[in-house]
């Protein structure tokens, strides 16, 4: 496995491999031909059905600007044989063509292509949770210390700036107001949660402190704010949401909080590495099941948890999304994604919850279920992964 640094990336929503994966591929395809006449780019299957919504034309265009014409070509109907959200990048000198470049945009904003462009090294001796627990409890240590073991020096450094990034999207999503960009005109909620979970009590406070946070990253990603990918944008909210609870109101410093982030990326990891996190290949439950067991995770160890409580409390938060689909109205990431982020964000913390009330013996591996969604993820019907032609994205009426 790869570092956990690319579970976490920080951009621009809405969309990590709609817009950030795109926004990517466009700039490296320019600095290689920046003096052509011209740069086509087609789209390809899930990139092209729902790219308009996501903005994945807007991204391509603000790399590129003014340095070359730009021509795009949607071609919803036609899908690249590597990933549904294929591109092709062609330079072109008046008729000519000078060049070409396949690429799939793979989720969380990660890149490939048949020429191993993106393959960065590998640090990490194992790819499967259940390899890395037994690490865990033979020499006696946490999730976080296999993370530190392998990462650069700069691990934390890298995690700090994330953690600010997630900060301070919540607080700009909570001090944020109005309609969201689209056609949808949907109002941001995050402001009204906040001000009347402040007026709450018990579990309401606890409940509406939880959705507040995750509805304010879901919005500010829904309205091109910056965020951290957690493992993507559409499910950015979920684990900041989390984090933020627990600092607020288990008065949590920073540096536990930290150690509960490697953990959560290192979960990520294993399911990118293992599975997937792109949702037009598998579904929401890739995305959004993926955040809920990195945010299950990572609470468990923050609140004193074992090796054994945290990959069953992140073994819970994805079996509990299993066959989750992505149907995102309109395109956009909006419905039902801001609201999913702040339900499956209070799922995570029960998951934690449960987990630490057990002694964190069960059946299902983690593991288990990251191959288990796999294989729902290919039954899944296309209509289902990201290409808004089914679910609420076809049903739903202005």
């Amino acid at each position: 496995m790869r570092s956990i640094k690319e579970i976490f990336k920080i951009g621009y929503g809405p969309s990590s491999s709609h817009t950030m994966g795109p926004g990517r591929a466009a700039r490296l395809f320019l600095d290689k031909h920046a003096g052509a006449g011209k740069i086509r780019v087609t789209l390809y299957g899930s990139l092209a059905l729902t790219g308009k919504g996501h903005g994945t034309d807007e991204a391509i265009r603000k790399v590129i600007r003014d340095a070359v014409a730009t021509e795009i070509i949607w071609q919803p109907d036609i899908s690249l044989p590597r990933h549904p959200n294929g591109m092709l990048f062609e330079a072109l000198d008046g008729d000519r063509l000078v060049d070409r470049w396949e690429v799939y945009s793979v989720g969380g904003g990660a890149l490939w292509d048949e020429q191993g462009t993106f393959e960065g090294a590998e640090i990490y001796p194992d790819t499967g949770m259940s390899e890395i627990l037994a690490w865990c409890r033979e020499e006696g240590r946490s999730f976080a210390e296999y993370v530190e073991m392998h990462e650069a020096p700069d691990l934390y450094d890298y995690l700090e700036r994330v953690w600010r990034v997630m900060q301070d999207a919540i607080r700009n999503g909570l001090e944020n107001e109005g309609v969201l960009p689209g056609t949808l005109h949907l109002a941001r909620k995050a402001a009204s949660y906040h001000a009347r979970a402040r007026q709450s009590a018990g579990a309401s406070r606890h409940m509406g402190t939880v959705f507040a946070a995750a509805l304010a990253v879901a919005e500010e990603n829904a309205g091109g704010g910056l965020v951290v990918t957690a493992p993507t944008c559409g499910a950015a909210g979920v684990l900041p949401a989390v984090l933020y609870f627990l600092r607020q109101d288990q008065d949590v410093n920073d540096r536990r909080l930290l150690k509960g982030l490697a953990t959560a990326g290192l979960i990520g990891n294993i399911v990118k590495t293992r599975g997937s996190i792109s949702g037009a290949e598998v579904g929401c439950q890739g995305e959004l099941g993926a955040a809920c067991a990195m945010a299950a995770g990572a609470a468990a160890q923050i609140l004193g948890g074992t090796p054994m409580q945290v990959e069953y409390a992140a073994e819970m938060g994805f079996e509990h999304n299993l066959g989750l689909t992505c149907d995102p109205v309109g395109g956009y990431v909006q419905i039902p994604c801001i609201e999913r982020n702040a339900f499956i964000s209070q799922k995570a913390r029960e998951c934690a919850i449960y987990a630490l009330f057990s002694d964190g013996q069960h059946k299902i591996s983690f593991d288990d279920v990251v191959e288990t969604m796999m294989q729902t993820g290919y039954d899944m019907q296309a209509k289902y992964r990201e290409t808004g032609l089914g679910g609420l994205a076809r049903n739903y009426r202005v």
